[in-house]
């Protein structure tokens, strides 16, 4: 190992810990030696490891990292990237006290540079790569420039872009449709659905972490302050929506900014915490702080090299064998050695063509020098992809469908690195041909009635939905403390239910016994006042185009891989067929909804909706989640407004509230991998309803998830029903457990209890009391029985004939895929109620189409039994 010279004690970050004794060194030496997992305490302790305590440190995590390369199938292989830099815009609305990158507009100006790069200067750069063999185009760019300059904002508008981001997706196709490059995105902060946008153009997207320390980004002075951006809160949102969206990321750790050894432990840890539960972190940029001219961190003194590699020793014990762990080689001053005895695998991107942006003071190091210098440290240096070898051989989802030929094009298709000996040349990016041919099981929706599934889970459970582990863990919670006097809370729900606290409603959800049976009663009664004693129903069809998804729901077991037993997609054609045999036994409705595949174009939701429309002109179209819509609109580039305004120019007429689950993101992520947030879902209805698109809303309780959950969730549809007044109903559904994944796992419990059914179905009632009208039960989840004890219990509607049913089949549920009309009038009759055919939104019925269905029943030819489980 090269020697460095130690830094000095005093000069340790402010705020650190005195010096470890060297009986805590020796024992954080011993653990480590002996794989024991370190805590957060003794890996402070090893980040001061100098002298002969960092050379056995470094020993240690470079074992561990030689036997993460043996077990990725390429032992003594150091790796880097060739690529470019596209600096697209130096504007940002941060301001990093040691960032030279940045700049403002005047300066740009006067320079004679325009506020952002041209397509043609950003096609020239990724061209000459090309020519040197590159294969990365790295796009740099600070945060939200729009935000904070005008002149930015001028400049997108003037060229047609509605913000950075859509410039850089711009951009990003055309490096790949004239280049071959491929694009690696450093955009900054990203949303959930900034991600979803980018994705498809990108195999590949990054943002350093940097610390979690919070008073360098909250108090004045601080390396952060007054940058948005910055916060460690924000940023960690970032690695895990990343992580919950299947993105090959990049992270890392910037050591030196005044941060303490326990604050660089700390974020060492948050990184492990998120590549552990998402398993989306592609590597780790382990990166010393250099002072540089002209900022206002210019007299800091810069991180040295034995902290360097004492980080990266840490590094790589914390995040273990399988972590990809990186050094950049232009700020090691040629310690090339002592950064591999340490423990890194890759040395990042290194250009041939393009400076540092970040660090244009330090050149690159010429590739065969850096390959030299790695082969006297014993290793042999190998050029990768921006996306990593383990990500490629993963495929769907964490490779788009429309980069896999990019990627392929570049890639070894044994070892998945880089085919040094090819030079880039530019391929279409496009949608997937034959995007609707019926593939796969597609007569699942009757066959599930008689054949039932193949499986009870998918083959790829133990990895498709991140770690079980650490779900459990994010699962165990303490259960609600009830404070209010239910009796009390009875009273206020009798007199007028919209006075009703938070503390009474959540004692009501947690009622019991004769409580239990008053609360049932109480919502009867403002159930008869609100809309009368006729119980509703819809003579529909559901369509369940395909089930193929990846988007790693938790709870879902309709959702398969393309290769499964059970997976299928239908025809345009299949679909407007079924279609028209509803409408021909009195349908007034279909339902569409489908599995995420990753082969279907954005627009394929509007050649769904108009193919139907076509066919069948009177049809109600009441299609496509908020989940869906904002597939469709990132795959189109579209914003959600026009995306919905273009779905309804196809004929979509109402959208189902589901994807809801529980509008709460701490179950939420439990729930689901990669499924919307709940504030994206509520913009998304929000939008719709907006436009004049009503929507249902719904509740899927019984997991994870606790009453005040349920209390929190429909607050929140109050709150927007009063805002828009688009809802039509509310929908009861209680979880089925017996085939979800997350009950499989032993995290979710086995459903709603019937206490549990009751007290939703009335709460609902009487908490979404006057604003949202209409509650809703499934028979398909509770039977006739179970469905007419909430008919009883505040519910006046019974949803629809359905006429296929796989999802709650799929998942495990008992009570068959269709009702006819007088199955579900008797269930009406069963509540001691009448009954009335509906419309989607609850309108009278055109008598054409009730003398149809009662003909027919509202069934569809040769239907199979209804099952009583």
């Amino acid at each position: 190992m090269d020697s460095i010279p130690s830094r000095p004690d005093p000069t340790a970050p402010a705020g650190t810990a005195p010096a470890p004794t060297s009986n805590a060194m020796r024992r954080a030496l011993a653990r480590a030696r002996s794989g024991v997992t370190l805590d957060a305490a003794e890996a402070a302790v090893l980040l001061r490891a100098r002298g002969a305590d960092l050379a056995a440190l470094s020993q240690v995590a470079g074992r561990v990292r030689d036997a993460g390369l043996e077990a990725a199938g390429r032992p003594g292989v150091i790796t880097y990237s060739r690529k470019v830099f596209i600096p697209l815009t130096r504007l940002c609305r941060d301001r990093c006290h040691y960032c030279t990158f940045v700049t403002v507009p005047g300066k740009l100006h006067r320079d004679g540079h325009s506020m952002y790069l041209s397509p043609d200067e950003v096609l020239d750069i990724a061209r000459q790569g090309a020519r040197l063999g590159c294969k990365e185009a790295l796009f740099t760019l600070g945060d939200r420039p729009e935000d904070r300059w005008p002149q930015a904002r001028e400049w997108l508008d003037a060229h047609g872009y509605d913000d950075t981001l859509a410039y850089v997706r711009a951009m990003a196709v055309r490096v790949l449709e004239e280049t071959g490059l491929l694009p690696h995105l450093n955009p900054g902060v990203l949303s959930w659905t900034d991600l979803q946008r980018l994705k498809p153009v990108a195999p590949s997207m990054g943002m350093m972490l940097e610390t979690t320390a919070t008073r360098l980004w909250s108090e004045p002075g601080g390396p952060h302050h007054g940058s948005p951006d910055k916060e460690p809160a924000v940023r960690l949102r970032v690695l895990e929506d990343a992580g919950r969206s299947n993105v090959p990321f990049t992270t890392g750790v910037l050591i030196g900014i005044g941060e303490t050894y326990e604050e660089r432990a700390d974020a060492f840890f948050a990184i492990r915490r998120t590549a552990r539960s998402y398993h989306g972190v592609q590597e780790v940029i382990v990166q010393n702080f250099r002072a540089k001219p002209d900022t206002a961190m210019r007299g800091m003194p810069d991180a040295e090299l034995d902290e360097l590699a004492a980080a990266i020793a840490v590094a790589r014990l914390v995040l273990g064998p399988a972590a990809r762990i990186q050094a950049p080689p232009n700020l090691v001053d040629g310690e090339y050695a002592t950064m591999i005895a340490a423990g890194i695998d890759d040395w990042g991107g290194v250009s041939p063509l393009t400076p540092d942006h970040v660090n244009p003071e330090r050149p690159w190091p010429h590739i065969g020098q850096l390959s030299d210098r790695t082969a006297e440290s014993g290793f042999t240096l190998r050029e990768r992809l921006t996306i990593y070898p383990e990500f490629i051989a993963r495929g769907e989802p964490w490779l788009d469908p429309r980069l896999l030929p990019h990627v392929r094009a570049l890639a070894d298709p044994d070892t998945g690195l880089a085919r040094e000996d090819v030079v880039p040349t530019g391929l279409p990016w496009q949608e997937p041909d034959e995007a609707f041919t019926a593939t796969g099981r597609t007569d699942l929706h009757a066959s599930i009635d008689t054949e039932g599934r193949t499986g009870d889970r998918r083959e790829d459970f133990d990895d498709v939905y991140g770690d079980w582990e650490a779900l459990r863990e994010q699962a165990a919670s303490a259960p609600d403390r009830i404070e209010a006097d239910v009796r009390a809370a009875l009273a206020t729900a009798a007199d007028d239910p919209t006075r009703l606290t938070d503390a009474e409603a959540l004692a009501l959800l947690h009622a019991e016994g004769p409580a239990l049976d008053a609360l049932c009663g109480i919502a009867d009664d403002v159930r008869r006042a609100a809309v009368g004693d006729e119980v509703t129903y819809i003579v529909t069809r559901n369509i369940n185009f395909t089930n193929v998804c990846y988007t790693g729901c938790r709870f879902c077991a309709f959702a398969q891989r393309r290769t499964d037993a059970d997976a299928y997609t239908l025809s345009l054609t299949q679909v407007a067929d079924r279609a028209a045999q509803a409408w021909e036994v009195g349908a007034t409705e279909v339902c569409m909804q489908g599995g995420i595949h990753p082969d279907l174009p954005g627009t394929a939701y509007f050649d769904i909706a108009r193919a139907v429309k076509d066919r069948v002109p009177g049809m109600h179209v009441h299609a496509f989640s908020p989940m869906e819509i904002v597939n469709g609109a990132t795959r189109t580039g579209l914003s959600v407004r026009d995306w919905l305004t273009a779905a309804k120019e196809a004929g979509l007429d109402t959208i189902p509230g589901t994807a809801a689950e529980i509008l709460d993101d701490e179950v939420r992520w439990i729930l689901t991998k990669g499924k919307l947030p709940a504030d994206t879902w509520i913009d998304v209805v929000r939008t719709a309803h907006e436009l004049g698109i009503r929507s249902s809303s719904t509740m899927m309780y019984g997991h994870v998830d606790q009453p005040r959950h349920w209390l929190g969730h429909l607050r929140t549809l109050a709150q927007l029903q009063r805002e828009t007044g688009g809802f039509t109903e509310f929908v009861t559904l209680p979880f089925i457990h017996t085939n979800a994944p997350v009950y499989l796992a032993g995290i979710a419990r086995p459903g709603p209890t019937a206490r549990d059914n009751l007290a939703v179905t009335a709460m609902a009632r009487l908490l979404l009391h006057p604003h949202i009208p209409n509650i809703q039960t499934s028979w398909v989840k509770l039977g006739a029985d179970g469905a007419a004890r909430m008919l009883r219990s505040g519910a006046n509607d019974l949803g629809g004939t359905l006429m296929e049913e796989t999802i709650s089949r799929m998942a495990g549920s008992g009570y068959g895929s269709h009702r006819s009309i007088a199955d579900l009038e008797a269930i009406a009759t069963a509540a001691g109620r009448p009954a009335r055919q509906r419309t989607t939104t609850y309108g009278e019925v055109p008598a054409e189409r009730l003398a149809t269905g009662r003909e027919f029943d509202g069934r569809l030819p040769d239907l199979l039994p209804v099952l009583e489980g």
